[in-house]
C-alpha cells in the first residue's frame, strides 16, 4: 500500500539541525503538494544539555529524546538525517541507521570524508540510498551533478573555492588592504568564522570536501590525511599587492586533477590570472570550475555555507529520499568505489612559482639566490625588486618561476633559508 506519510528522524538541534527542522515544519505544505504525501518529523536525538536550546519549545516537546535506542525504535520512522558534525559519534550513528535498512541523509564533510567506504558499502548492503549533498558546498548544487548530470564525461579536473571563511578573510585582504588577524577578527564577528577557526583557516575544511568530490569523481577512495593541504596563515597584505601588480589575485583552491593516469589532490592558495573566472568569486561566496572531456568547462557558484543554504540541500536530499521510500527504491546511486587510481605525491606536481623573498640589502645577494635556482633547475621567468627598508637595510625580491617540480621548489627553499642574507621566504603556487 503506499505511504501516504514519510517519517523522519534528526540527529542534532545545532544551527543546522535547527534549520532544516524549521524547513519541514514551515515547508510542510509545499513538500506535501511537491511530493503528493507527507513528510513529518517524527523524532529528534538530542545531547541533554540541548534540552535547554529556544528552538525546542517550537515542536511538540514529546518529539525529542536524549536516548539512542528511544530514538532509533522510534516506529514509522523511514529516513534519518544526520546534523551533529564532527567524525564521532556521528559515524557511529550513520553505521547504525543505515543498518536498521533506512535512507539516510548527512550535511557532514568530516566524516563521508573519512568513512565514505564502509557507509557507501552499509548503504549498499542494506539497499538504503546515502545522500550527503550538504556536505560540499553547502546549498550549491554539486555532488548530485557529478553523480548525473556530468556522469557521461571523463572529468580531467575540479577547481573549487569550497571554504567561505577563508574566502572572506582573502577577499579583505585584497580589497581593504588590512592583515590577516584583522581579517580574521571581522570573519569571526560577522559570524563567517568559529571562534576556534583552525579547520577553516589551515586548510582541513576544504580537505575533507575535496576528498568527498575525488571519491566521486574517480570512484576512489582518498583519506583526508594524504591530500597536500597549505592554509593561508603565512599570506601577507603585500603579497596581494604584488599579485595584483603582476595581474593575479590570491584563491584558497581545492584542485583535483587527471594526471597521465594518477590524481593530483591538493588544498593551497593560488595565484589566479585576473581573467580566470574563478578569481571573480569574493566573500563568502563559493565556486567550483568542473572540466569535462565532453562538457568542458562548468562553473557552480553560491553561498557555500550557511544554516539556510546548507538546510537547502539537505531538505532537497530528505525530498528524493522521500519518493524513494513511497516508490518503494532503495538504493539508486550509480557508482560505486571500483577503481584504484594512484594519488601523485605532492612532490611530483609540476607548476609555476611566485617567491617572495625579503633579503638583507647588500652586493651579490641576487647571484647567491640565482646560483641556487641554477642548482634546483628552477628557470627563473621574472625578478622584481620591491620594496626597500633604508633602516632595517632589507628588501622585498619577488621572483616567478616558470613551471618547477615541488621537489625541486622545496630544495630551493631550503637553501634559501640557510643564506645569512635571506631573512625571510614565502612562495604561492601560480596558476591551476
Amino acid at each position: 500500500m503506499e505511504k501516504k506519510t514519510i517519517g523522519v528522524g534528526l540527529i542534532g538541534i545545532g544551527v543546522i539541525g535547527g534549520a532544516v527542522a524549521r524547513g519541514l515544519k514551515d515547508r510542510a505544505a509545499r513538500l506535501e503538494a511537491q511530493l503528493g504525501f507527507q513528510v513529518e518529523l517524527k523524532r529528534v536525538k538530542v545531547a541533554p544539555q540541548d534540552m535547554t536550546r529556544p528552538i525546542i519549545a517550537e515542536f511538540p516537546e514529546n518529539i525529542f529524546t536524549t536516548d539512542d535506542d528511544d530514538f532509533f525504535n522510534t516506529p514509522d520512522m523511514d529516513i534519518i538525517v544526520e546534523a551533529m558534525g564532527g567524525e564521532y559519534p556521528a559515524f557511529d550513528y550513520l553505521s547504525r541507521a543505515l543498518s536498521s535498512g533506512r535512507h539516510v541523509v548527512s550535511s557532514n564533510k568530516e566524516v563521508i570524508a573519512k568513512h565514505a567506504a564502509e557507509l557507501l558499502a552499509l548503504a549498499h548492503k542494506h539497499n538504503v540510498g546515502l545522500h550527503f549533498e550538504a556536505s560540499v558546498g553547502g546549498g550549491i548544487p554539486l555532488l548530485e551533478p557529478l553523480q548525473y548530470d556530468l556522469a557521461a564525461n571523463n572529468i580531467l579536473g575540479i577547481y573549487a573555492i569550497i571554504n567561505g571563511t577563508t574566502n572572506y578573510i582573502l577577499s579583505q585582504m585584497d580589497s581593504a588592504g588590512i592583515e590577516f588577524s584583522e581579517a580574521l577578527r571581522q570573519a569571526q564577528e560577522l559570524g563567517y568564522a568559529e571562534r576556534n577557526p583552525v579547520n577553516d583557516i589551515e586548510g582541513y575544511d576544504s580537505v575533507y570536501k575535496l576528498a568527498i568530490m575525488a571519491m566521486m569523481v574517480f570512484r576512489t577512495e582518498y583519506k583526508p590525511e594524504v591530500i597536500y593541504r597549505e592554509g593561508i596563515t603565512q599570506l601577507e597584505v603585500k603579497d596581494f599587492k604584488y599579485a595584483k601588480e603582476l595581474g593575479f589575485v590570491i584563491k584558497l583552491l581545492a584542485i583535483a586533477k587527471a594526471d597521465n593516469g594518477a590524481v593530483e589532490l591538493r588544498v593551497h592558495p593560488v595565484l589566479l590570472p585576473h581573467d580566470n573566472s574563478l578569481s571573480r568569486i569574493d566573500g563568502v561566496y563559493n565556486a567550483a570550475l568542473i572540466n569535462g572531456d565532453l562538457v568542458g568547462d562548468v562553473i557552480f557558484s553560491g553561498e557555500g555555507a550557511g544554516p539556510s543554504a546548507t538546510s537547502s540541500a539537505v531538505i532537497a536530499d530528505i525530498m528524493a529520499a522521500a519518493q524513494d521510500t513511497a516508490l518503494g527504491v532503495g538504493n539508486r546511486m550509480r557508482w560505486r568505489l571500483d577503481d584504484n587510481r594512484p594519488l601523485l605525491p605532492a612532490t611530483d606536481v609540476v607548476t609555476q612559482y611566485y617567491f617572495r623573498l625579503n633579503v638583507t640589502d647588500q652586493p651579490g645577494v641576487l647571484a647567491d639566490i640565482a646560483a641556487i635556482f641554477k642548482d634546483t633547475a628552477i628557470s627563473i621567468a621574472s625578478v622584481l625588486q620591491k620594496e626597500v627598508d633604508e633602516d632595517a637595510l632589507t628588501a622585498e625580491v619577488v621572483i616567478m618561476s616558470h613551471p618547477a617540480r615541488e621537489s625541486a621548489v622545496r630544495r630551493a627553499v631550503e637553501a634559501l633559508q640557510l643564506l645569512e642574507a635571506i631573512n625571510a621566504v614565502n612562495i604561492i603556487r601560480v596558476g591551476i
